[in-house]
């Protein structure tokens, strides 16, 4: 044998204990959607159709500062109609029909081709010509939603919750969306009436945290990281609106970064309660005994009791 068989069997034979001493990892399960939130501000999206589903769209798609191109003959939905009266520097409406259905071809609208715009959402009851936009603009390169076709969407809307810059999806990938709803509505009722204070404080203290130790990668910026997660977890949701306060900001990191210390509430004067980490074992515990109580829908209600419980006492 070679000296560089040699060396590559004792290399394999290195890997291979490597991997025999690694501690053991979940498997991969297919057939997951990649959850993202996806900044749309400024890009331009073609909305076909003019009624109650393209509304649910609409909005979601206004909320993003995306301009919206509607192309359907009126007249359209009462909540669209109002829309395009009030926000005409969002929104451009063709008042006509897409293209052409006769034989599945959109070829005849030469006027708006799918390849001109970031994203394509259909919403008609027409299915052949929905399925040659879907078709056109996958030749494009541009993302595409047909309403209530799975297999011809490379995204999905989801249930959605928004408490100011906070935002949840719950998705089924097209499999249940009244379960999503279901699921959405619990999670919703979860989430601190507070929350929106708690985001503002926080973004205000890791904003004022990077100007004191810029940089990306390295070890000061690994620092800060540890330090940012540290911090949140000695607060509670509710206590963390409390780093709206200026003053308080700069005693976590006067007396807290700057030593390289974390800093709970009662350290800087903010009333106590029970601690962020605390809450989320709780939180864990009644997951785990709500997963016995009846399937997933009890599961998680008695689940959300729990929490609701413990965060907003």
């Amino acid at each position: 044998m070679s000296k560089p068989e040699v060396r590559a069997r004792a290399r394999a034979s290195a890997v291979q204990a490597d991997l025999h001493y690694q501690p053991s990892y979940p498997p991969i399960e297919r057939g997951a959607s990649l959850l993202l939130a996806w900044r749309l501000d400024g890009r331009r999206v073609l909305l076909i159709g003019g009624g109650a589903v393209a509304a649910s769209r609409l909005g979601f798609l206004l909320q993003s500062g995306a301009h919206v191109t509607i192309v359907s003959p009126g007249p359209l939905e009462p909540s669209i109609a109002y829309r395009v009266a009030t926000e005409p520097d969002h929104i451009t409406w063709h008042d006509r029909s897409y293209g052409s259905s006769e034989g599945g071809n959109v070829s005849a609208d030469d006027e708006l081709p799918v390849g001109d715009y970031d994203m394509v959402l259909t919403a008609v009851d027409d299915v052949a010509l929905s399925r040659a936009v879907c078709l056109a603009a996958r030749e494009a390169r541009t993302p595409v939603n047909v309403a209530d076709v799975p297999p011809e969407c490379d995204f999905y809307f989801g249930a959605q919750v928004r408490r100011g810059p906070l935002q949840a999806m719950v998705s089924t990938s097209g499999a249940g969306p009244k379960i999503a709803v279901i699921v959405r509505d619990l999670v919703a009722d979860a989430i601190p009436d507070n929350v929106e204070d708690a985001i503002d404080g926080v973004g205000k203290l890791r904003t004022e945290l990077r100007e004191r130790a810029p940089g990306v990668g390295g070890e000061l910026s690994k620092r800060r990281m540890r330090w940012m997660i540290g911090t949140c977890d000695a607060w509670t949701l509710g206590e963390m609106g409390a780093m709206k306060d200026e003053g308080v900001r700069k005693r976590l990191l006067d007396d807290g970064w700057e030593k390289n210390k974390v800093l709970g509430p009662e350290a800087v004067g903010v009333g106590s309660g029970l601690s962020a980490r605390a809450t989320k074992a709780l939180h864990g515990a009644a997951g785990l005994w709500a997963a016995g109580a009846g399937g997933l829908v009890t599961g998680a209600a008695i689940a959300t009791l729990a929490t609701l419980y413990f965060v907003r006492r």
